[in-house]
């Protein structure tokens, strides 16, 4: 297995990697759903094989990050979300085999047959931070929609990328797969730049990370992008809001994990409900949540929420995407507003309303434009395998394609097949 870190890549080197992953990719499509699936147990198998290894090459990018740095969470790996991930493998094994589905027929008055087939989308790039299980996860859902995967790593990833790549083109090799269906560029810049560029070597790009990263690949890519992954979440609570469920779900969305894109950043409340404000931020206290709270909201928090995480909020505290033990409060005076702050800051992720008044929630649900809009449950549900579909690549905060988790049929377009028997047009 290789653990030694990267030597630089001629810009020739990586292009001739396009070539390669790209010849590769046309044989997928051959490839029967069992085959698929083996390879995929087999995969999985290999990880739990390997725990010590990876986590040995894990623990190195983990001693070059500060431990309070928020994005260690995303780095670090474990015996516990190894074994998540393994089970992850051969849940997307069990899942229908996507690519040949007829989603639509026909006879045409030509007397043409016709059909609607979903296809792979070819071979799909993937540029992304600090989070070494999505090389896992992406390499799944692409060979079980018949895809081929470029990836674009983040340094600090580095050694636990690089292993778990060896040992998915080792268990390909064993297969008797050509394993540059998967490919793991170098962690440098020029890199990026290259990918962005591969019209005709790559179909599409999905960035995975901050919103910076996302700007970056958005505003320099040729080939085609999917945005996935910032989340600016807020979750309003209404004047109906029930205080027990809202401490509940705000305490969940908060701390569950601050660092994933679904985490809340930004607490949206009733003036009528501010009486319910310290019972609703209760437990973040426990959790070391900082709270930022414009002037009315904290008014009401001083004396009830620790002095040393309570902060008048300015204006960089809203529409931040905080990856932290951190949220911002905004009181409102009505839902109107509440809809209005959402609808400028939101990044269309995730966002929630806490609310008994039926009227509220319907409206809410109707007018709020976001990939995923909850009523009364926590915003950490947006996930692939929460939704039930297996895995995701990245929630997609764009309309064109796909919106939400970018799960097996989001990594599929698909192809008219028309037959006739000398059928001509007159």
């Amino acid at each position: 297995m290789i653990t030694s870190t990267y030597t630089s890549m001629s810009m020739d080197q990586i292009n001739h990697t396009f070539e390669q992953v790209r010849t590769a990719s046309k044989d997928l499509v051959l490839l029967s759903a069992q085959q698929i699936n083996d390879v995929l147990e087999a995969v999985a198998t290999k990880l739990s094989e390997n725990h010590d290894a990876i986590l040995a090459e894990n623990r190195k990018d983990l001693d070059r990050m500060p431990q309070e740095d928020p994005k260690y969470d995303r780095l670090e790996l474990n015996t516990s979300r190894l074994q998540g991930i393994a089970h992850d493998l051969r849940n997307v094994a069990a899942l229908p085999y996507p690519i040949g589905e007829v989603l639509e027929e026909g006879t045409l008055s030509s007397g043409l047959s016709i059909e609607k087939v979903r296809v792979p989308l070819g071979v799909v790039g993937i540029i992304y931070e600090s989070r070494p299980n999505v090389t896992y996860d992406v390499f799944a859902l692409c060979l079980k929609s018949g895809n081929a995967c470029l990836l674009k790593g983040g340094s600090d990833a580095e050694y636990s990328n690089r292993i778990i790549v060896s040992l998915i083109k080792e268990t390909l090799k064993a297969q008797s797969i050509n394993p540059d269906i998967i490919a793991l560029l170098p962690p440098e810049r020029k890199a990026t730049e290259a990918l962005l560029n591969a019209v005709g070597s790559v179909d599409i790009i999905i960035p995975r990370g901050s919103q910076n990263l996302i700007n970056f690949v958005r505003d320099h890519a040729k080939v085609p992008v999917i945005e996935t992954g910032a989340g600016i979440v807020h979750t309003y609570f209404d004047a109906s809001g029930d205080p027990a469920k809202g401490r509940a779900i705000v305490t969940n969305a908060k701390t569950r994990r601050v660092s994933v894109c679904n985490a809340l950043d930004c607490l949206v409340i009733h003036e009528s409900s501010l009486k319910d404000l310290p019972e609703l931020v209760k437990d973040l206290a426990a959790h070391q949540v900082e709270v930022f709270a414009d002037d009315r909201a904290y008014e009401i928090l001083e004396g009830h929420y620790p002095a040393s995480l309570l902060t008048r909020a300015a204006a960089e505290h809203f529409g931040t995407e905080f990856l932290d033990y951190k949220m911002s409060v905004m009181t409102v005076p009505h839902l109107d507003a509440a809809l209005k702050h959402i609808d400028r800051y939101s990044s269309q992720h995730s966002e929630a309303v806490i609310a008994e008044d039926q009227g509220v929630v319907d409206q809410f649900l109707k007018q709020v434009d976001a990939a995923a809009v909850y009523a009364n449950a926590s915003t950490a549900f947006t996930d692939g395998a929460q939704f039930g579909l297996g895995a995701e690549i990245g929630i997609s905060t764009q309309k064109l394609h796909a919106r939400g988790p970018m799960a097996l049929r989001e990594m599929t377009s698909y192809k008219w097949i028309v037959r006739g028997d000398g059928t001509v047009r007159s």
